[in-house]
């Protein structure tokens, strides 16, 4: 059965983008170094207002609970800023890498992306809408195709499809980030509209993208458990120099610094790789009026993006005309 992507290509381009490997390096580890400062801070803090009296420190777990959860609202408002100007710019050079295209003469790979991300999305607002109708339509997918069922019927063993179905969830993380690539690859200034056709696209072509990404996913989960396993150590080591029981606390952070390793590094490795799978599986194709009508029907995601797409610009043209509603009558199954 196999996958459908060189991992040697995917790695080779992380290579060849070293300064967005950097990049994303301070920026998770940064987030995973507030984490430790914030948690080990409020437990120190927590520890200190309970130490006297009866108390013997037991706020310590509850300090550390409050700077966690202080480092979260932190991380939540900046979720705009990390997908535009980390993952966006990524993902426009790596799209022209997959390419194989020369950059523009006198530009390096930052200014490259800069200069494209700005031009395809004029604010970092405009890029975090359509990546959210992005999720939202293809949850939508998700549950249209009812999960693996439709490609590995297993009739009885309803547990292990619940498992299994779990693991496909967990799979399609980064396909948003595909539509993306898609969007930017394409020449058209209408994010909506092409979005909207890469969803189309994946659609049509779910068994590929699926087996790719299920293979991707176990691959990168069993290399972030190994490293959260390596990081142990060293963690409770850190966390045993603050005062009060935070070993719960060690755990957390050592799963922190995993995933800060996982988004740095090995999630681009995943998402290129699966940006392989995308090019190479729709080139030449169109999308497919049976599957825009399924999805008009069963998204008010996709009609939202629709909608968006018509009005981008005024007269949309001829193009306008290609986004039908759909049929009235419904579609059939897909084979």
């Amino acid at each position: 059965m196999g996958w459908d992507f060189s991992l040697s290509r995917s790695i080779n381009a992380m290579i060849k983008t070293t300064p967005f490997i950097v990049t994303r390096m301070v920026v998770y580890f940064g987030i995973a170094l507030l984490y430790i400062f914030a948690t080990g801070t409020g437990g120190a803090v927590g520890y200190g207002v309970t130490s006297f009296g009866d108390g013997e420190g037991a706020g310590a777990f509850y300090g550390a609970l409050f700077g966690f959860a202080g480092a979260s609202g932190v991380l939540y408002w900046l979720r705009e800023y990390i997908l535009y100007v980390v993952k966006a710019g990524h993902i426009a050079v790596l799209t022209k890498l997959y390419d194989n295209e020369p950059f523009p003469e006198g530009k390096g790979q930052v200014t490259y992306a800069k200069d494209v991300v700005q031009a395809k999305f004029k604010e970092a607002s405009i890029m975090f809408a359509v990546d959210q109708l992005v999720k939202g339509v293809l949850k939508a997918i998700t549950r249209l195709l009812g999960g693996i069922a439709w490609v590995l019927p297993i009739p009885g063993l309803e547990n292990l499809m619940k498992l299994v179905n779990s693991v496909i969830r967990m799979s399609l993380t980064y396909v948003d980030e595909i539509i993306l690539a898609h969007a930017i690859r394409t020449n058209s200034d209408n994010m909506w509209a092409t979005a909207r056709e890469a969803l189309v696209l994946y659609g049509q072509n779910y068994k590929s993208f699926i087996k790719n990404a299920v293979w991707l996913s176990l691959m990168m989960w069993g290399l972030t458990f190994l490293i959260f396993v390596i990081l142990l150590a060293p963690t409770f080591a850190i966390m045993a120099l603050i005062p009060g029981d935070l070993g719960f606390w060690s755990f957390i952070i050592a799963f922190i610094l995993a995933w800060s390793f996982k988004a740095a590094i090995i999630e681009p490795i995943a998402m290129f790789s699966l940006m392989q799978v995308f090019f190479e599986k729709t080139e030449g194709q169109v999308p497919d009026p049976e599957w825009e009508a399924r999805l008009e029907k069963a998204s008010d995601k996709f009609r939202e993006l629709t909608k968006k797409a018509r009005d981008f610009v005024p007269g949309f043209g001829k193009d306008k005309d290609k986004l039908s509603d759909g049929p009235d009558t419904p579609a059939p199954d897909p084979a």
